[in-house]
Protein backbone atom coordinates (compact mmCIF):
# COMPACT_ATOMS: atom_id res chain seq x y z
CA UNK A 1 0.00 0.00 0.00
CA UNK A 2 0.76 3.77 -0.72
CA UNK A 3 -1.33 5.43 1.81
CA UNK A 4 -1.71 9.11 2.07
CA UNK A 5 -4.93 10.75 3.30
CA UNK A 6 -6.53 14.25 2.16
CA UNK A 7 -8.94 16.13 3.27
CA UNK A 8 -11.43 18.73 1.18
CA UNK A 9 -13.13 21.64 3.06
CA UNK A 10 -16.60 22.51 1.32
CA UNK A 11 -16.93 25.59 2.75
CA UNK A 12 -19.84 28.04 3.91
CA UNK A 13 -18.48 31.14 1.60
CA UNK A 14 -19.66 34.28 0.95
CA UNK A 15 -19.49 36.41 -2.26
CA UNK A 16 -19.74 39.82 0.50
CA UNK A 17 -16.86 39.91 2.46
CA UNK A 18 -13.22 37.71 3.04
CA UNK A 19 -13.36 34.14 3.97
CA UNK A 20 -9.60 34.33 4.90
CA UNK A 21 -9.98 33.79 8.58
CA UNK A 22 -13.15 31.62 8.27
CA UNK A 23 -11.25 29.17 6.34
CA UNK A 24 -8.13 28.84 8.37
CA UNK A 25 -10.56 28.61 11.53
CA UNK A 26 -12.08 25.54 10.01
CA UNK A 27 -8.35 24.24 8.84
CA UNK A 28 -7.39 24.34 12.43
CA UNK A 29 -10.47 22.54 13.16
CA UNK A 30 -9.57 20.29 10.59
CA UNK A 31 -6.40 19.51 11.50
CA UNK A 32 -7.15 19.22 15.47
CA UNK A 33 -10.02 16.45 14.87
CA UNK A 34 -7.94 14.63 11.82
CA UNK A 35 -4.21 15.25 12.92
CA UNK A 36 -3.55 11.97 9.94
CA UNK A 37 -4.20 14.30 7.40
CA UNK A 38 -1.14 14.87 5.05
CA UNK A 39 -2.90 17.50 2.86
CA UNK A 40 -6.05 20.01 2.41
CA UNK A 41 -7.64 20.89 -0.33
CA UNK A 42 -10.20 24.34 -0.71
CA UNK A 43 -12.58 25.24 -3.61
CA UNK A 44 -11.79 27.54 -5.97
CA UNK A 45 -12.19 31.13 -4.88
CA UNK A 46 -12.85 30.51 -1.46
CA UNK A 47 -10.89 33.40 -0.28
CA UNK A 48 -12.25 36.14 -1.99
CA UNK A 49 -15.08 35.02 -3.72
CA UNK A 50 -15.27 35.56 -7.28
CA UNK A 51 -14.98 39.18 -7.69
CA UNK A 52 -11.82 39.83 -9.95
CA UNK A 53 -11.74 43.31 -8.76
CA UNK A 54 -9.39 41.28 -5.37
CA UNK A 55 -6.95 40.14 -8.00
CA UNK A 56 -3.33 40.47 -6.10
CA UNK A 57 0.19 39.92 -7.74
CA UNK A 58 1.50 36.98 -5.95
CA UNK A 59 2.98 35.85 -3.38
CA UNK A 60 0.26 37.81 -1.56
CA UNK A 61 -0.87 38.14 2.21
CA UNK A 62 -3.71 35.76 1.95
CA UNK A 63 -0.90 33.15 0.22
CA UNK A 64 1.44 34.43 2.69
CA UNK A 65 -1.12 33.28 5.67
CA UNK A 66 -1.69 29.83 4.04
CA UNK A 67 1.84 29.41 3.68
CA UNK A 68 2.46 29.96 7.36
CA UNK A 69 -0.73 27.44 8.49
CA UNK A 70 0.83 24.64 6.33
CA UNK A 71 4.76 24.79 7.77
CA UNK A 72 2.74 25.25 11.36
CA UNK A 73 0.81 21.89 10.84
CA UNK A 74 3.46 20.58 8.33
CA UNK A 75 0.93 19.20 5.61
CA UNK A 76 0.52 19.45 1.90
CA UNK A 77 -2.23 22.42 1.34
CA UNK A 78 -3.88 23.48 -2.33
CA UNK A 79 -6.06 26.50 -0.61
CA UNK A 80 -8.50 26.58 -3.56
CA UNK A 81 -7.56 29.60 -6.01
CA UNK A 82 -6.70 33.57 -5.95
CA UNK A 83 -7.04 36.01 -8.67
CA UNK A 84 -3.85 36.97 -9.33
CA UNK A 85 -2.57 39.85 -11.07
CA UNK A 86 0.32 40.10 -13.20
CA UNK A 87 1.40 42.11 -16.07
CA UNK A 88 -1.86 44.44 -15.60
CA UNK A 89 -3.69 40.97 -16.25
CA UNK A 90 -5.43 38.66 -14.20
CA UNK A 91 -5.07 34.72 -13.85
CA UNK A 92 -7.13 32.35 -11.70
CA UNK A 93 -4.51 30.81 -9.49
CA UNK A 94 -3.80 27.45 -7.37
CA UNK A 95 -0.89 27.84 -4.76
CA UNK A 96 0.49 24.30 -4.44
CA UNK A 97 2.37 24.98 -0.84
CA UNK A 98 4.50 21.73 1.02
CA UNK A 99 4.46 21.06 4.64
CA UNK A 100 7.99 22.75 4.29
CA UNK A 101 5.59 26.16 4.05
CA UNK A 102 7.30 26.63 0.52
CA UNK A 103 5.43 27.50 -2.73
CA UNK A 104 6.61 24.75 -5.03
CA UNK A 105 3.68 25.15 -7.79
CA UNK A 106 1.17 27.97 -9.03
CA UNK A 107 -0.98 26.77 -11.62
CA UNK A 108 -3.22 28.82 -13.40
CA UNK A 109 -6.30 27.85 -15.06
CA UNK A 110 -6.31 26.62 -18.81
CA UNK A 111 -9.60 27.35 -19.13
CA UNK A 112 -11.88 30.01 -17.90
CA UNK A 113 -15.18 29.37 -17.26
CA UNK A 114 -16.44 31.52 -20.67
CA UNK A 115 -18.21 33.46 -21.23
CA UNK A 116 -18.93 34.14 -17.70
CA UNK A 117 -15.54 33.99 -16.21
CA UNK A 118 -15.09 37.15 -17.88
CA UNK A 119 -11.59 39.11 -17.49
CA UNK A 120 -9.31 36.56 -16.51
CA UNK A 121 -6.28 35.43 -18.93
CA UNK A 122 -6.07 31.85 -19.82
CA UNK A 123 -2.81 29.52 -18.60
CA UNK A 124 -0.58 28.16 -20.65
CA UNK A 125 1.25 25.45 -18.87
CA UNK A 126 0.52 22.31 -16.81
CA UNK A 127 1.02 21.61 -12.93
CA UNK A 128 2.29 18.38 -12.06
CA UNK A 129 4.44 17.99 -8.47
CA UNK A 130 5.39 15.23 -6.47
CA UNK A 131 5.07 14.00 -3.35
CA UNK A 132 8.11 12.22 -2.23
CA UNK A 133 7.75 8.74 -1.46
CA UNK A 134 3.94 8.94 -2.58
CA UNK A 135 3.73 9.60 -5.73
CA UNK A 136 2.68 12.41 -8.66
CA UNK A 137 -0.01 14.97 -8.26
CA UNK A 138 -1.58 17.02 -11.27
CA UNK A 139 -3.73 19.56 -10.68
CA UNK A 140 -6.92 20.85 -12.75
CA UNK A 141 -9.33 23.97 -11.95
CA UNK A 142 -13.25 23.85 -12.15
CA UNK A 143 -13.93 24.28 -16.35
CA UNK A 144 -10.46 22.90 -17.07
CA UNK A 145 -11.95 19.55 -16.48
CA UNK A 146 -14.92 19.94 -19.39
CA UNK A 147 -12.00 19.51 -22.24
CA UNK A 148 -10.41 16.01 -21.54
CA UNK A 149 -7.32 16.58 -23.14
CA UNK A 150 -6.07 18.33 -19.99
CA UNK A 151 -6.93 15.23 -17.52
CA UNK A 152 -5.22 13.16 -20.26
CA UNK A 153 -2.30 15.41 -20.40
CA UNK A 154 -2.45 15.38 -16.10
CA UNK A 155 -1.83 11.16 -16.56
CA UNK A 156 0.19 10.99 -19.49
CA UNK A 157 2.86 13.30 -17.59
CA UNK A 158 2.16 10.63 -14.47
CA UNK A 159 -0.46 11.94 -12.33
CA UNK A 160 -1.87 9.64 -10.27
CA UNK A 161 -3.97 12.15 -8.41
CA UNK A 162 -5.86 15.20 -9.93
CA UNK A 163 -6.82 17.85 -7.80
CA UNK A 164 -9.47 19.76 -8.60
CA UNK A 165 -10.69 23.03 -6.88
CA UNK A 166 -13.70 24.20 -8.30
CA UNK A 167 -16.68 26.99 -8.00
CA UNK A 168 -19.83 25.47 -9.18
CA UNK A 169 -22.96 27.29 -8.07
CA UNK A 170 -24.53 26.50 -11.53
CA UNK A 171 -27.05 24.15 -12.56
CA UNK A 172 -24.79 21.92 -13.81
CA UNK A 173 -22.91 20.03 -10.91
CA UNK A 174 -24.56 16.85 -12.11
CA UNK A 175 -22.95 17.00 -15.42
CA UNK A 176 -19.30 17.76 -13.52
CA UNK A 177 -20.08 15.03 -11.65
CA UNK A 178 -20.51 12.42 -14.34
CA UNK A 179 -17.37 14.42 -15.74
CA UNK A 180 -15.25 13.46 -12.26
CA UNK A 181 -16.24 10.26 -12.36
CA UNK A 182 -15.28 9.47 -16.24
CA UNK A 183 -12.22 11.75 -15.85
CA UNK A 184 -11.03 9.01 -12.93
CA UNK A 185 -12.20 6.09 -15.18
CA UNK A 186 -10.03 7.04 -18.24
CA UNK A 187 -7.04 8.31 -17.10
CA UNK A 188 -7.33 5.52 -14.25
CA UNK A 189 -6.14 8.32 -11.23
CA UNK A 190 -7.75 9.62 -8.54
CA UNK A 191 -10.15 12.59 -8.51
CA UNK A 192 -10.28 15.23 -5.51
CA UNK A 193 -12.81 17.23 -6.53
CA UNK A 194 -13.55 20.11 -3.72
CA UNK A 195 -16.70 22.60 -4.55
CA UNK A 196 -17.99 25.35 -1.76
CA UNK A 197 -21.12 26.05 -0.77
CA UNK A 198 -23.27 28.85 -0.02
CA UNK A 199 -21.96 31.84 -2.51
CA UNK A 200 -19.02 29.60 -3.09
CA UNK A 201 -20.96 26.46 -4.98
CA UNK A 202 -23.72 24.28 -4.43
CA UNK A 203 -21.45 21.53 -2.53
CA UNK A 204 -21.51 18.07 -3.83
CA UNK A 205 -17.57 17.62 -3.46
CA UNK A 206 -16.73 14.43 -4.69
CA UNK A 207 -13.76 11.77 -4.47
CA UNK A 208 -13.46 9.00 -6.80
CA UNK A 209 -11.30 6.36 -7.43
CA UNK A 210 -8.81 4.91 -10.26
CA UNK A 211 -11.84 2.58 -11.62
CA UNK A 212 -14.46 5.54 -11.25
CA UNK A 213 -15.79 4.57 -8.45
CA UNK A 214 -17.44 7.23 -5.84
CA UNK A 215 -15.18 6.83 -2.43
CA UNK A 216 -17.43 9.62 -1.14
CA UNK A 217 -19.91 12.84 -2.22
CA UNK A 218 -20.38 15.16 -0.06
CA UNK A 219 -24.51 16.81 0.18
CA UNK A 220 -24.98 20.69 -0.47
CA UNK A 221 -23.64 22.16 3.10
CA UNK A 222 -20.53 22.87 4.58
CA UNK A 223 -18.13 19.58 5.28
CA UNK A 224 -15.23 18.13 6.42
CA UNK A 225 -13.76 15.29 3.68
CA UNK A 226 -11.05 13.14 5.88
CA UNK A 227 -10.32 10.18 3.28
CA UNK A 228 -7.36 7.92 2.97
CA UNK A 229 -6.57 6.76 -0.66
CA UNK A 230 -4.00 3.94 -1.52
CA UNK A 231 -2.11 5.39 -4.63
CA UNK A 232 -1.21 1.45 -5.53
CA UNK A 233 -4.45 0.92 -6.74
CA UNK A 234 -4.18 3.60 -9.56
CA UNK A 235 -0.80 1.94 -10.33
CA UNK A 236 -2.25 -1.25 -10.62
CA UNK A 237 -5.47 -0.30 -12.25
CA UNK A 238 -3.07 1.22 -15.14
CA UNK A 239 -1.10 -2.07 -14.99
CA UNK A 240 -4.17 -4.95 -15.06
CA UNK A 241 -6.98 -2.57 -16.22
CA UNK A 242 -10.19 -1.26 -14.99
CA UNK A 243 -11.48 -4.11 -13.43
CA UNK A 244 -9.33 -6.33 -14.90
CA UNK A 245 -10.48 -4.84 -18.41
CA UNK A 246 -9.67 -1.54 -20.40
CA UNK A 247 -6.41 -0.17 -20.18
CA UNK A 248 -7.26 2.86 -21.70
CA UNK A 249 -3.61 4.84 -21.18
CA UNK A 250 -1.90 1.86 -22.65
CA UNK A 251 -4.01 2.54 -25.40
CA UNK A 252 -3.63 6.25 -26.07
CA UNK A 253 0.06 5.18 -25.99
CA UNK A 254 -0.03 2.98 -28.52
CA UNK A 255 -2.72 4.59 -30.65
CA UNK A 256 -1.66 4.82 -34.36
CA UNK A 257 -3.35 8.12 -35.34
CA UNK A 258 -2.43 11.73 -34.74
CA UNK A 259 -5.24 13.82 -34.02
CA UNK A 260 -5.78 16.35 -36.96
CA UNK A 261 -8.36 18.61 -34.79
CA UNK A 262 -5.20 19.37 -32.53
CA UNK A 263 -3.18 20.52 -35.86
CA UNK A 264 -5.81 23.09 -36.86
CA UNK A 265 -6.75 21.58 -39.97
CA UNK A 266 -9.03 22.86 -42.33
CA UNK A 267 -11.10 19.95 -41.95
CA UNK A 268 -11.48 19.82 -38.68
CA UNK A 269 -11.54 23.69 -37.76
CA UNK A 270 -14.31 24.76 -40.55
CA UNK A 271 -17.38 23.67 -38.94
CA UNK A 272 -15.94 25.13 -36.03
CA UNK A 273 -15.73 28.13 -36.84
CA UNK A 274 -19.77 28.32 -38.06
CA UNK A 275 -20.44 28.46 -33.82
CA UNK A 276 -20.16 31.76 -33.98
CA UNK A 277 -18.81 34.23 -31.45
CA UNK A 278 -18.46 32.87 -27.67
CA UNK A 279 -20.83 34.70 -26.00
CA UNK A 280 -23.69 34.18 -23.33
CA UNK A 281 -26.70 33.37 -24.79
CA UNK A 282 -29.08 35.60 -25.74
CA UNK A 283 -33.00 35.19 -25.42
CA UNK A 284 -34.74 32.64 -27.79
CA UNK A 285 -37.41 34.53 -28.34
CA UNK A 286 -37.57 38.77 -29.47
CA UNK A 287 -40.97 38.92 -28.42
CA UNK A 288 -41.81 42.24 -27.38
CA UNK A 289 -38.42 43.00 -27.27
CA UNK A 290 -38.90 45.22 -30.75
CA UNK A 291 -41.73 47.17 -29.56
CA UNK A 292 -40.91 51.09 -27.67
CA UNK A 293 -41.37 50.73 -24.33
CA UNK A 294 -44.59 51.57 -22.82
CA UNK A 295 -44.82 55.33 -20.97
CA UNK A 296 -45.69 55.21 -17.18
CA UNK A 297 -49.25 56.49 -16.14
CA UNK A 298 -49.78 58.67 -13.69
CA UNK A 299 -52.69 56.26 -12.29
CA UNK A 300 -51.79 52.94 -11.02
CA UNK A 301 -53.24 50.22 -13.47
CA UNK A 302 -54.41 52.81 -16.33
CA UNK A 303 -52.49 52.62 -19.36
CA UNK A 304 -51.38 56.01 -21.06
CA UNK A 305 -53.75 57.60 -23.66
CA UNK A 306 -53.09 56.49 -27.04
CA UNK A 307 -52.08 59.68 -28.53
CA UNK A 308 -49.21 60.16 -25.67
CA UNK A 309 -46.05 59.59 -27.90
CA UNK A 310 -43.27 56.57 -26.94
CA UNK A 311 -40.00 57.90 -25.86
CA UNK A 312 -37.32 56.79 -27.70
CA UNK A 313 -35.92 53.81 -26.25
CA UNK A 314 -32.37 55.28 -24.21
CA UNK A 315 -28.73 53.63 -25.28
CA UNK A 316 -27.36 51.70 -22.71
CA UNK A 317 -25.32 53.16 -20.65
CA UNK A 318 -21.60 51.91 -21.10
CA UNK A 319 -20.38 49.52 -17.77
CA UNK A 320 -18.33 51.47 -15.14
CA UNK A 321 -15.24 49.53 -14.37
CA UNK A 322 -16.11 49.10 -10.57
CA UNK A 323 -19.05 46.90 -11.83
CA UNK A 324 -16.52 44.37 -13.43
CA UNK A 325 -17.51 40.35 -12.84
CA UNK A 326 -16.21 37.43 -12.72
CA UNK A 327 -17.26 33.80 -11.84
CA UNK A 328 -20.76 33.13 -12.18
CA UNK A 329 -22.36 36.50 -12.11
CA UNK A 330 -21.14 37.19 -8.10
CA UNK A 331 -21.20 41.12 -7.93
CA UNK A 332 -18.51 42.67 -6.21
CA UNK A 333 -18.52 42.69 -2.57
CA UNK A 334 -20.51 45.40 -0.46
CA UNK A 335 -18.13 45.19 1.98
CA UNK A 336 -14.67 44.69 2.35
Amino acid sequence: MTPFAIAGLQLHLSAQHHNLDHILARMDTLMFLYPWVQMVVVSELATFGGFTGHAQPLPSPAEEAYRKFAERHKIWLVPGTLFEKCDEVVYNTAPVIAPSGEVVARYRKIFPFLPYETGVEPGEAFCIFDVPEIGRFGMSICYDMWFPETSRTLAAMGAEVIIHPTLTNSIDRDVELSIARSTAATNQCFVVDINGSGDGGTGQSIVVGPMGDVLYQAGHGQEMIPIEIDLDRARRTREVGLRGLGQPLKSFRDRKIEFDVYKGCERCTSYLNTLGPLMKQQRGSRAGLDQAPVPPSDKPGVPPAPDEPAPAPASPAPPSPSSTQSMHGQSPPSAY
